[in-house]
């Protein structure tokens, strides 16, 4: 076992009320012949107390060290571990370190969305039910209880499978899922429980109040509008933070902590498509006065320990994000002291502790071992074969065949459910490359090799753009790349990822041929785009095959979002993959792989 942080003496020592404190507390106010010979009292030593806070966020449902898309013990170049087992652990050793009523732990949310485990539970077996019979208990549900978890916010991945099973979600948890904006759409009253008060128990003295206040992402009304849309609202997090911070101060609360889902540098991945802040975490800390300190997440990050003064009091907010997956534990560090019957907080620290030397919690590994197999079992069942191996390892920068998979999938099934109007015009396909080490091998295809490559649980739309549109449409995803002048040699190790543009928001197109001239300005750099060997109007309109997550303006491209619907299922598209080759029994990319985009350098092919 690694060596403690912080052991429990030396957390005790730093808490002044013992018996004999107390006493010498008490006894101190009588004074000693000589004070009163000098007309004043002596003052009372305060009385101090020390707790601690600690935060996970964006667990996507790790709960073991595995890998569901690898079907193998979690690895990366980091040497990071996955997973709420192992950070169990390290919980427990903080428990004991600093005491059991000495701790709180919170979460700041996406809990139920991201590894095939979570799918599972959501669709193959839903913990909503089938048939009229009771469905299983969610994995994190049992692990987050058994944690003791005392909160969580929710996150925007929540609501990906729908208010229902986030519901019966809430109903297993023993702890509250605070969303203080998070409001029913009707009443815009709140749908969640806004924030929780604990109390922290000090002998001798009053408890210490904590009063916790959980805020979501405002994002949930684009990425999940088709779950969400008429049943809630989701305003800004400084908006519902100047209402809910004072209402805690009042209530008596001697240390508000915040838990959001929402990163700290103030950005917004959808433009103008919304009228609130995405990554606003940092701006409530700076607007809004009476917050202690405030659990980051949503942008899967390491931030240890970040300051931020509000600009009305010049106190400084505390802040820490534990990256993600599990890979990482806040630790938030109080200290206090008792000033006339009331606690103020005098010091405060965070930092942030990894998990990946200690073992798996083994009580968690008892719960929840089967269902782990049982989704074992599940993403390993073969449902075809490919004639080749297709990776995705350059599809950042090349027209590569598992991408043409994803299109081909997405274009056969808007087209089988178009009107005849939408019918007759032409249709493409857009799609993201969400992950470069995806491989869908040559010889048996399972569940996990597709999963691995299409990572989220998206459904799929056709809207409707104009060429004009369109050409805007592509520009904006080009600026994906780094500009690289026309002569320079072309490193594809910094070649992409410009302007905080991740793989996950850079889609490529099909159905249509174009160049990206990445010597170019941004702007500027689609060149020949053509249709059937013909260069696309202005006016000419197409039906685009996209994710939901984009169409509903996920990442901020233009147009898409208020672009007419031709086609809407709520089926997922990894889903609709994997009926693709069971169906085909046999996936070929004869069948689909089709070379209609590159990369140029004023006119001359990159690769």
């Amino acid at each position: 076992m690694p060596a403690q942080p912080l052991n429990r003496r030396t957390f005790l020592q730093k808490s002044a009320v013992t018996g004999a404190a107390v006493a010498a507390a008490g006894a101190v106010g009588t004074g000693t012949a000589e004070a009163a010979e000098a007309g004043h009292q002596p003052e009372k030593t305060p009385l101090t107390w020390s707790f601690s806070i600690l935060g996970t966020t964006d667990l996507h449902s790790h709960v073991f060290d595995w890998d569901y898309y690898k079907d193998a013990a979690y690895t990366d170049k980091a040497g990071n571990s996955v997973g709420v087992a192992r950070v169990a652990t390290l919980i427990k050793q903080q428990r004991e370190a600093k005491g059991e009523h000495r701790t709180l732990l919170v979460d700041a949310g996406d809990i139920i969305q991201g590894t095939s485990l979570a799918y599972y539970f959501a669709r193959v077996d839903p913990i909503t039910g089938t048939d009229g019979k009771r469905g299983p208990k969610h994995p994190m549900a049992v692990a987050m209880n058994h944690m003791r978890y005392d909160a969580a916010a929710l996150g925007n991945h929540e609501f990906n499978y729908g208010i229902d099973t986030l519901r019966k979600f809430e109903s297993q948890c023993h702890f509250p899922l605070l969303g203080a904006n998070a409001l029913d759409a009707k009443t815009l009253r709140p749908a969640f429980q806004p924030y929780t008060v604990k109390r922290i128990c000090v002998p001798g003295a009053p408890d210490i109040k904590v009063g916790i206040l959980g805020l979501t992402n405002p994002g949930i009304a684009l990425w999940d509008k088709d779950n969400v849309s008429g049943k809630m609202v989701f305003p800004g997090l400084v908006e519902q933070a100047k209402k809910y911070v004072p209402r805690m101060r009042a209530l008596g609360c001697d240390v508000v902590f915040l838990t959001d889902h929402s990163g700290l540098d103030g950005s917004s991945s959808w433009g103008d498509s919304l009228p609130y802040v995405e990554n606003a975490s940092n701006l409530v800390a700076e607007q809004v006065p009476g917050i202690d300190a405030i659990l980051v997440g949503h942008t899967h990050v390491e931030v240890p320990s970040y300051t931020v003064k509000n600009a009305e009091t010049g106190e400084e907010v505390l802040l820490s994000e534990p990256y993600c997956w599990g890979y990482r534990l806040s630790v938030f560090d109080f200290e206090l002291e008792l000033h006339h019957g009331r606690w103020k907080v005098t010091s405060k620290t965070a930092q942030t502790l990894n998990p990946k030397d200690v073992d798996e919690d083994p009580e968690i590994k008892k719960l929840l071992e089967a269902d782990h197999e049982l989704v074992v079992k599940y993403v390993n069942t073969a449902v075809g074969t490919c004639t080749q191996d297709l990776s995705a390892a350059e599809s950042c920068w090349k027209d590569v065949p598992i991408m043409d998979f994803i299109h081909k999938v997405q274009m056969e099934t808007v087209k089988a459910g178009l009107s005849a109007s939408a019918a007759a015009l032409p249709l493409i396909s857009v799609a993201a490359p969400f992950s470069r080490t995806a491989d869908i091998p040559q010889g048996n295809v399972t569940i996990k090799d597709i999963a691995g490559l299409y990572i989220y649980d998206n459904t799929l739309y056709g809207k409707k753009l104009t060429g004009a549109q369109l050409k805007e449409y592509l520009e904006f995803g080009a600026k994906y790349y780094y500009q690289v002048p026309a002569g320079t040699k072309v490193d594809t190790a910094t070649l992409t990822n410009a302007n905080k543009f991740w793989d996950y928001m850079y889609d490529t197109a099909a159905g249509v041929d174009y160049e990206i001239d990445i010597a170019q300005a941004e702007g500027s750099r689609i060149k020949n785009l053509t249709y059937n060997g013909a260069p696309v109007a202005d006016d000419q309109v197409f039906v685009v095959a996209v994710n939901n997550y984009r169409a509903n303006g996920g990442s901020g491209y233009p147009h898409i979002a208020s672009a007419p619907i031709a086609y809407s299922s709520t089926n997922e598209i990894r889903q609709l993959m994997i009926d693709y080759v069971t169906a085909k029994k046999a996936l070929d990319p004869a069948d689909f792989a089709v070379t209609n985009w590159k990369l140029t350098q004023a006119g001359t092919p990159v690769f």
